[in-house]
């Protein structure tokens, strides 16, 4: 039973009507939704709750809805804020949403069946409705004094800190969504985080009062990391969900490192494991906790990235960590021989190649003894790295003990990308959503690049991409 399943792997928090609720989904197939504002171009796994709960209603024969909000993430929702959210141009959403519908495609399946999947943007119905109508229609069933008693209002407002009125219209303009995906789709359960009780108990009141039917909602517990940490963020930054953003290695890293205490919560949440299994983990937590951790993250990288790709990463963890051995799988970054040829020091090194944000960050770390190059402890941060250590892979670089880089010389990539070699592009930097590109300039080859942080001077590529571009036309006149 849908619901029993729901509650045992620990989705359950809060329900308008748990027992009618139930009922009702023993009885009929139903359909629910779940919004995901197009704040980023992948989900992460601050999101994976959600995607796991539209997974099992889609295998329990209930039509999962994913609204796209096209039109509320123009605006932010203030939940859980601080502050107010920076707003989003048309073109950033709709690049966003392509982004999102492939982290989703993952784990469920759209399409015109019975319990296919749909993906709606509720900018298709926001963007048209005339203000004062809306207001006169739908403003008197909303309650201010509910609004300003919700804790993340109440918070801004006693921290005296702005909330603005485009912020305060998320509510209603959501509980709206829900109005409407009911009187379209006959969408009776709206599922959302925990911080989003007040607002679906609004587009539940709302509905209720606009159709006079009983529809429900539903809220999944705020999930944190035993450390007290959010879901969803690591050291080096969020974990995505798609591979162009993150590589399934670090993903799998991100997995095979969680604190012990995590281990059967992540994988009774995640994991999708039948009792049995949950018992072997179990006495597997007991006896070998590293071996539990490789399988819960061997379990999560294929549902994510697919068998061939978690086998990758765990023979690439096995020859690093156990083995002490070099992989060419490991996670790629890019500097042109150029600047190694006079030799620039491990702090400019560092900074150059983008795995740190500032180059005191970088002097920080050399200090701190978590900087290896080709495996040999850097202690100076003057120390000065050539094009001389580039072995026959290139140069390997360690931060800590569990990130580990291969340094390769960029000019081939440069060639490729200004070619427009996409095969060869993503044979050198393991791109998996490069696009055919119709012309260089801002092309998804261009952006996926610059996005990958390849490089650590964005005018650097603009600047020998005009070289070779100059290079071509002079061959082009030698030829005529």
């Amino acid at each position: 039973m849908f619901i029993q399943e729901f509650a045992n792997r620990g989705f359950l928090y809060q329900c308008t009507d748990l027992e009618k609720l139930t009922q009702l989904m023993t009885n009929q197939k139903i359909t629910a939704y779940i919004g995901f504002d197009c704040t980023a171009r992948s989900l992460h796994v601050g999101s994976l709750m959600q995607i796991m709960i539209l997974r099992l209603l889609q295998q329990y024969g209930h039509k999962p809805i994913v609204i796209i909000g096209g039109a509320t993430s123009k605006i932010g929702d203030p939940t859980g804020k601080d502050q107010a959210r920076k707003s989003l141009t048309k073109e950033e959403i709709a690049e966003n949403a392509k982004g999102i519908k492939k982290s989703l495609s993952k784990f469920i399946t759209f399409g015109i069946g019975d319990s296919d999947a749909i993906l709606v943007d509720n900018a298709d119905w926001l963007e048209s409705l005339n203000y004062l109508d809306f207001l006169s229609s739908f403003g008197s069933f909303a309650s201010v004094n509910r609004m300003l008693s919700m804790d993340s209002v109440k918070l801004r407002l006693e921290r005296e800190q702005h909330m603005s009125f485009l912020e305060f219209n998320y509510m209603l303009l959501q509980a709206y969504d829900f109005y409407h995906l009911n009187k379209v789709h006959d969408c009776s359960v709206q599922i959302g985080g925990s911080d989003q009780w007040g607002n679906i108990v609004m587009g539940v009141d709302l509905t209720r009062k606009l159709t006079g039917k009983e529809v429900f909602g539903i809220t999944t517990p705020l999930i944190t990391t035993a450390s007290g940490g959010k879901m969803g963020k690591s050291v080096g930054g969020a974990v995505w969900l798609n591979e162009d953003m993150l590589s399934p290695y670090d993903y799998y890293q991100y997995w095979r490192n969680c604190d012990d205490l995590d281990v059967i919560k992540f994988a009774k949440i995640f994991g999708e494991m039948s009792p049995d299994k949950m018992q072997e983990l179990s006495s597997l937590v007991e006896s070998d906790i590293n071996s539990a951790k490789k399988q819960l993250a061997f379990n999560l990288t294929t549902l994510c990235h697919g068998t061939e790709e978690a086998e990758k990463a765990l023979q690439t963890t096995i020859n690093i960590f156990e083995k002490g051995a070099f992989d060419p799988n490991i996670p790629k970054a890019f500097i042109l021989t150029s600047k190694l040829e006079a030799g620039i020091s491990i702090t400019e090194f560092l900074y150059e190649i983008s795995l740190v944000d500032s180059k005191s960050e970088a002097k920080r770390l050399v200090e701190g003894g978590g900087i290896k190059i080709n495996h040999a402890l850097i202690e100076d941060v003057k120390h000065i790295i050539d094009d001389s250590m580039l072995g026959k892979y290139g140069i390997e670089l360690s931060i800590g003990k569990r990130k580990h880089f291969l340094v390769q010389d960029g000019t081939e990539l440069m060639i490729a990308i200004y070619l427009n070699k996409i095969d060869k592009v993503k044979e050198l930097v393991s791109l998996q959503n490069v696009n055919e590109p119709n012309s260089f300039g801002n092309t998804p080859l261009h952006v996926a690049v610059e996005d990958s942080c390849l490089f650590g001077e964005k005018a650097e590529i603009k600047q020998i991409i005009e070289i070779l571009r100059k290079a071509e036309e002079e061959s082009s006149k030698i030829k005529s």
